[in-house]
This record gives structure tokens, C-alpha cells and sequence, in this order.
């Protein structure tokens, strides 16, 4: 006869059972549940921004896909389209599908390595803490503290390019602190390709690669002695910094001068120079206003609280004896981007505006989001610290992101819809479409000035005369009523090339000012001039 405590502990033993197969289950095949179910929020993201009509909100995502256009279709196609400021590879992954017209116009083009970058970086987040022996629950809740992220979900959702990086440098650090553990020579391989990805990405890469190389010597030194870390060294920067190398001699090539991304006309230095003559560039040379600036930034794209346990988790991991100190040394690479924003913010190299802090307006907001994976990894450390305390923790963080979701609380949509990078286009745009779109003739203007109204009137690249154009820009500047039926122009602004090369030439007199708005002028040649200029590209195949 079964008694009561029979059935009870068959029952018990039932259950344990079941959990110990439920364990093993997920312990196999996490890696794809996590790939499934972060492919799906990521695509979801995608559609609610594209039908709300947010994905292009930034110009500067406006003006990535159409690098990557010029690339297959334009006056001038080629790989020189590419360009000397932004790094080419988000313009290079874009080649294979940003040919069609709806993958160009919807944004998806640039959004998808994005979305899989997002994709990419959860599950990296997790195999990092599995690295670091952490539970279960913390690896997921790490991943959770990056997807369940507005921030994040929207930048996946546009062409930009920072969770490309954040893919790439999250890769290079997690293989780097596989090969301090295992001593394997291919996981150092492969930290390093990947480090060497991100330096062709954003020129936060570049600090990393640094940053990165300096602290292999240092943990070779201690592993092998000297010599040995010389050679670590020598192999590892090699590869990792062969992205870089690619870059100077690309520029050498393309503009004879190795530097000319950072000295040229088009430059970051060009532009953080306008800002400084015009009084907006306060944190130059001052330290303390520099670190904060980046550090409000990552409150307002992480949220106060995740930022703060991120934090806290990251100086009780440096300080936790029991994890080796080598695996210590490499994770400090994940703090990379803290310190170059720092530096690069003082040093007057990189500019963000934060209203009532910096600035008037916002503008590159989202650079704090380049902190999110460390402080996910920090805080999920935390919280495996905490003990049964840590329910309190990740009660509070699933309020604070309760609250976001219905606030929309989202600094990177402020900055993109409100922000100094959304600059209203769409007027002279709007004119283009209605005035050019079927009418022969082409459009001079400067595409380092007005990208996104490029994109934005959805003419073709081949209607547009611009400074990758070679010929058709040389002659036209110098004849403009020769070559252009319209000039898109920022009047009496030397800054804009067009205006700067035609307004003191016979030409230029030629056009006559059919609109005016805050962002550009728009002149169309006169009737009597029309029949002396070419109606259609003639210059063929160009070197």
C-alpha cells in the first residue's frame, strides 16, 4: 500500500528529475533559443520603427546608405565612393543588397547588419559570463539588461553604425579573455580579426586595438617572460592593426595624403573646428567636463540605476581576488570606449550636446550606448554576488524598465527626431521630387553638406553632380550652367563646397534663386540659358 509519503516523494523526485532534463536541455541549446528569440525581438524592432517612420530619423544613417549606393550607382560608381572620413566596412556589408531601391529607401540595407550585430552581441554578452562561471539566471539577466534596452532596440533598427561596433569589440574582448584561460593560440587569432573588424568601423576601434595590444604584452610578460611577449605582441598588433594600415594606404591611394581622414576638408577636426570658432565646443581642455558629459550620456542610454550597477559590479570585479587576475587585466579592454570618450571629448576630437548640460540641443547622445554591453556584463557579475539580495536588484531594474517602455523613454529617438542630427530636409527634398524627378537635367551640390537631402528626394545618385563625382564635378563648379540645371547651395556659407567653388563665377549668375529655406537655397538655370547645357551624363566610364 502507497502512503502519503510515498506519493510525496515519488513526486518530489519526479520534479527534480524533470528540472535536472530541463536543465541539461537549456544548457545544450541555449545558444539557439537565444539566437531564435533575439532574431525575433530584433525584427519586430525593426517593423514598429520602419512603420513608425523613425528608422531614417538620423541624417547620418540617411547619409550611410548612400555611401553605400554611390558605391553601385552614380555618376562615378566605384570603390572610391567609399570615401575618406567614415570607415568603409558598414558601407562595404551594405554592397550586396543596396542596389535595390526598397533596401536603400527603407533603411534595411544598413539596418540588417545592425539587427544581426544585435543579435550577435546578446549572445556574446552571455558567453562572456559563462566564461566567468556565472549562473544561469545572471547570464540571461545580463542579456536582458542590453535587449530590454530602447536605446539599443532602436539603434539595431537604423543604418548607424554603433552596434556594428559593439558586435566586433564585445567579440574582441571575449576571445581575448578565452585565450588568457586556454593559452589557445586561435582564440588570440580571432580577438584579434575581430578587433581589427571594429578599427574599420568607428575610430573607437582604433583606441581599442591600443588598448588591447598593450595588455596582451602585459599578460604575455607575466604568462611567458619577455621574449615570448614580444612575439605575442608583434603577431597580435600585427593582425589586429591591419584594418588601420589598410586605411592610411587607402587614403594615400585615393588622396595622396596617408592622414587625409583626419586633416582633410571633410575631416572631424574641419568640423569640431567651425564648433570651437562658434564658442560650442566646451569640453576641449577641460577634463572634468569631458568626463562628464560621457558619463550623463551613458545614464541617459543605459538609465540611471543599470548604469550605476553596472558600475558598482565592475569595481567588485576588478577587485574579486577569486577570479584570476589576467582574466581581470583583459576585461578592463571592455571600458575602452569610456576612456576614449573621455579623452577624445577633452582633447576637442569628438563634440555632445546635452540639453541643460551641453549645448542647446542634442547631438551624438548615443555614444553612451557604447558602454551598454560592458554594464551588462558588470551588473549580471553583481547580481550573481548578491546573493538572495539580488532579487531586489532585478526588481527594481524590471521597474525601472516598465517605466521606460511606457514613458518611451529613449535619449537616441530625442536626438534623432529633435536632436542637431536631425536637421529638418525635407523642404528642399520635397522641392527636388516635385520639380527635378522627371525633368532632364542634373543637380549640383555638396554631398559633405546635404547627403540626407540626397536620399531623401528619391532621385537617383545619377541625377546628383557632387565631390565624388571626378570630371562632372571639375567642370561644373568651374561652368556650372554648362553641367547643372539646379544648384542646392547654403548661400553665403563658405563651408558649403558648391557655394564656396561657384559664387564668383560668370555661370553661377546664370541661375536664379527659385526657393529659400533654413537649410538650403535652390537655384534653377534661367530659360534663355537652358539650351547651352548638357541635359544627360556624356563623360562615360571615368578613372
Amino acid at each position: 500500500m502507497v502512503t502519503k509519503m510515498d506519493k510525496f516523494t515519488l513526486q518530489f523526485t519526479l520534479s527534480k528529475s524533470l528540472i535536472i532534463k530541463l536543465q541539461k536541455f537549456f544548457d545544450k541549446n541555449i545558444l539557439s533559443i537565444l539566437i531564435l528569440t533575439l532574431s525575433l525581438i530584433s525584427v519586430f524592432a525593426f517593423l514598429f520603427y520602419y512603420e513608425n517612420k523613425l528608422g531614417l530619423s538620423y541624417n547620418d544613417a540617411r547619409s550611410h546608405l548612400d555611401m553605400g549606393r554611390r558605391v553601385v550607382e552614380n555618376l562615378k560608381p566605384g570603390l572610391a565612393q567609399l570615401g575618406s572620413v567614415w570607415l568603409p566596412l558598414p558601407h562595404i556589408l551594405m554592397i550586396p543588397t543596396i542596389w535595390s531601391d526598397f533596401m536603400w529607401h527603407s533603411g534595411l540595407s544598413g539596418a540588417i547588419q545592425s539587427m544581426f550585430s544585435f543579435v550577435a552581441t546578446g549572445c556574446l554578452i552571455y558567453l562572456f559570463l559563462k566564461n566567468l562561471k556565472i549562473g544561469l539566471f545572471e547570464r540571461i539577466f545580463g542579456v536582458f539588461i542590453f535587449v530590454a534596452n530602447i536605446n539599443v532596440l532602436y539603434l539595431q533598427s537604423t543604418a548607424m553604425t554603433e552596434l556594428l561596433l559593439l558586435a566586433t569589440m564585445t567579440a574582441g574582448v571575449y576571445f581575448l579573455a578565452r585565450w588568457v584561460n586556454d593559452d589557445n593560440i586561435f582564440n588570440l587569432i580571432k580577438g584579434a580579426l575581430f578587433v581589427m573588424s571594429s578599427t574599420l568601423i568607428r575610430y573607437d576601434g582604433w583606441f581599442l586595438f591600443i588598448f588591447a595590444s598593450l595588455l596582451v604584452a602585459f599578460i604575455s610578460i607575466r604568462k611567458r617572460g619577455l621574449r615570448e611577449a614580444e612575439g605575442n605582441f608583434i603577431f597580435y598588433s600585427t593582425l589586429a592593426g591591419f584594418g588601420i594600415v589598410m586605411w592610411l594606404v587607402w587614403n594615400l591611394l585615393i588622396f595622396k595624403d596617408p592622414l587625409y581622414f583626419a586633416y582633410g576638408p571633410y575631416s572631424a577636426q574641419s568640423q569640431q573646428k567651425m564648433l570651437e570658432e562658434a564658442g560650442e565646443l566646451s569640453t576641449k581642455g577641460d577634463f572634468l567636463m569631458s568626463a562628464k558629459a560621457y558619463f550623463y550620456s551613458i545614464f541617459y542610454n543605459s538609465y540611471t540605476f543599470s548604469a550605476m550597477l553596472g558600475f558598482a559590479g565592475a569595481v567588485t570585479f576588478f577587485l574579486d581576488k577569486k577570479i584570476k587576475f589576467l582574466v581581470r587585466v583583459i576585461s578592463f579592454s571592455l571600458l575602452a570606449p569610456l576612456f576614449f570618450n573621455i579623452i577624445a571629448l577633452y582633447l576637442g576630437h569628438s563634440v555632445l550636446f546635452l540639453p541643460g548640460i551641453i549645448g542647446r540641443t542634442w547631438f551624438n547622445i548615443r555614444y553612451g550606448a557604447l558602454m551598454l554591453p560592458s554594464i551588462a556584463i558588470f551588473s549580471a557579475y553583481l547580481i550573481n554576488k548578491l546573493g538572495v539580495l539580488k532579487w531586489v536588484f532585478v526588481g527594481i531594474f524590471c521597474l525601472v524598465i516598465f517605466f521606460a517602455f511606457v514613458n518611451n523613454d529613449a535619449a537616441t529617438i530625442e536626438d534623432a527626431v529633435y536632436g542637431e542630427s536631425a536637421r529638418n530636409v525635407s523642404e528642399v527634398s520635397t522641392w527636388l521630387q516635385n520639380n527635378a524627378k522627371d525633368k532632364e537635367g542634373l543637380v549640383l551640390m555638396s554631398v559633405a553638406s546635404h547627403d540626407a537631402i540626397i536620399f531623401s528626394s528619391g532621385l537617383p545618385m545619377k541625377k546628383f553632380i557632387h565631390e565624388g563625382t571626378g570630371a562632372y564635378w571639375d567642370y561644373a563648379i568651374e561652368n556650372p550652367d554648362r553641367w547643372a540645371t539646379w544648384i542646392v547651395t547654403r548661400t553665403h556659407d563658405l563651408n558649403d563646397a558648391v557655394f564656396r567653388e561657384v559664387r564668383d563665377s560668370d555661370g553661377f549668375k546664370k541661375y536664379e534663386l527659385v526657393d529659400h529655406y533654413p537649410f538650403a537655397d535652390i537655384y534653377q538655370l534661367k530659360p534663355e540659358y537652358r539650351s547651352e547645357f548638357l541635359a544627360k551624363p556624356v563623360l562615360g566610364k571615368q578613372n
